[in-house]
């Protein structure tokens, strides 16, 4: 994702749904949505479905149509604004850039009514966030990312609540076993399997000290929903319990 020019921000609020209906199905033909969740929900963009849970990022341009299922009173920062270039939707998991973004779009929002441009500022850096997210083995400058990991990633990211198989998500990006395994240890510098129990972890860690989701829910989250193995994962990378954590 290229970014040349600063948006132009036409609206910027929280936005709150799902309390008079279930479903939103709406278009912005010029504006370009940038949306951070915290909540749980389907969303559909061009008729491609993803999962929504909280800590999940969203930048959806011009022209799309977009479709909401709630499951519930459902919250979200939102930016509208116009901006160069043209991308496919994006979304994925904020992970470790949560804390910053969301700061950014508070920003962004409550300086929007007064001081256009300083939330055009905060929108801007916000965006810049968003782009390592979607160029994520081609940030700091790096060589841009192999289509095939790239596409890996995005997929794990999507879906980290399900079971991931190196042999199957190899399936889906067309090329073999092997060749996924050579791929990501050249570009990420980690095997398949290692990539997919770090960002289950960060994901859980984030859940754990930035949400009010049971310790069941985020197991379940995060693809490890026994407990057990949820507990030993936890102290395996980070050296305390689900609950330790979630303390601090």
């Amino acid at each position: 994702m290229e970014i040349t020019t600063p948006p132009l921000v036409a609206n910027a609020g929280v936005g709150v749904h799902g309390i008079n209906t279930a479903v939103d199905v709406f278009r912005l033909p010029d504006l370009w949505q940038l949306h951070l969740y915290s909540y749980s929900a389907a969303f559909a963009a061009d008729g491609v479905w993803h999962d929504l849970r909280p800590g999940t990022v969203s930048l959806v341009p011009p022209g799309t149509t977009v479709e909401f299922r709630y499951r519930g009173r459902s919250e979200h920062l939102y930016v509208h604004f116009a901006m160069d270039g043209r991308r496919e939707p994006f979304v994925a998991d904020a992970g470790p850039a949560l804390p910053v973004l969301r700061e950014l779009l508070l920003d962004a929002v409550a300086a929007f009514p007064t001081s256009p441009s300083r939330s055009a500022a905060a929108v801007w850096a916000a965006l810049w966030r968003v782009s390592d997210l979607a160029d994520p083995t081609g940030a700091n400058g790096a060589a841009p990312p192999n289509p095939v990991v790239a596409a890996v990633i995005r997929r794990i990211e999507n879906h980290l609540a399900e079971p991931l198989v190196v042999a199957e998500l190899a399936r889906v990006a067309g090329v073999s076993h092997n060749q996924l395994t050579r791929l990501f240890q050249q570009h990420v510098g980690d095997t398949v399997v290692g990539y997919i129990a770090s960002r289950r972890m960060a994901r859980a860690l984030h859940l754990l000290q930035a949400s009010t989701l049971s310790i069941t829910a985020i197991a379940t989250t995060v693809g490890i929903p026994d407990l057990q193995a949820f507990n030993k994962a936890c102290r395996k990378a980070f050296g305390a319990s689900p609950r330790a954590l979630r303390g601090r």
